[in-house]
């Protein structure tokens, strides 16, 4: 008897877009391990983007490696995860892949406009400056890419119930 490898969730996006908000949305239904990207970022990098300074590819290699080591331990386990990580480009979400067979990126997108507006009103290390460079530097799913495009203007709840349909998955009781 085989068992089907366990689920990853990964929500994409510049900043302001609302990953981590969906992501949790999600996990209130799925009780799924959830884990903030941002929280994998060593100081220097944390450092770099509150300065306003764009991370570089050399900056972003070891954050992603370590958020690819934390969903493979879970995907060993046989844990399903929900993270929430930018994955910007198409190498980036490559090494995220790396953490388990069944990796599905949910793109968060949406007007600059509104995305400006959620930056500024929020307390986080990235400041509204860098949207413009995150932006440059997205690279939208390509069609051999497990996952789907999402936009943000919709409430979180709306969000989660278009993942589990896509998915198949239930809530939990």
């Amino acid at each position: 008897m085989t068992t089907e490898s366990p689920w990853h969730l990964v929500f994409m996006g510049v900043s302001g877009s609302g990953k981590s908000t969906a992501a949790h949305a999600v996990r209130d239904l799925l009780g799924w391990e959830f884990a903030e990207g941002d929280d994998f970022h060593p100081p220097e990098n944390v450092a770099k983007m509150a300065s306003g300074r764009p991370l570089t590819d050399a900056d972003r290699w070891g954050w992603l490696e370590s958020l690819a080591a934390w969903t493979r331990e879970r995907d060993e386990a046989g844990q399903p995860t929900l993270l929430s990580c930018s994955a910007l480009r198409r190498s980036y979400r490559d090494v995220l892949r790396r953490g388990g067979e069944r990796t599905f990126f949910v793109h968060m997108t949406g007007d600059k406009g509104l995305l400006l507006q959620r930056m500024e009103t929020r307390e986080h290390f990235m400041p509204s400056s860098l949207l413009e460079s995150q932006l440059d530097t997205l690279e939208l799913l390509e069609p051999d890419e497990e996952g789907m495009v999402v936009n943000v203007a919709q409430p979180p709840n709306r969000i989660a119930a278009m993942v589990l349909a896509r998915l198949g998955l239930v809530p939990r009781a």
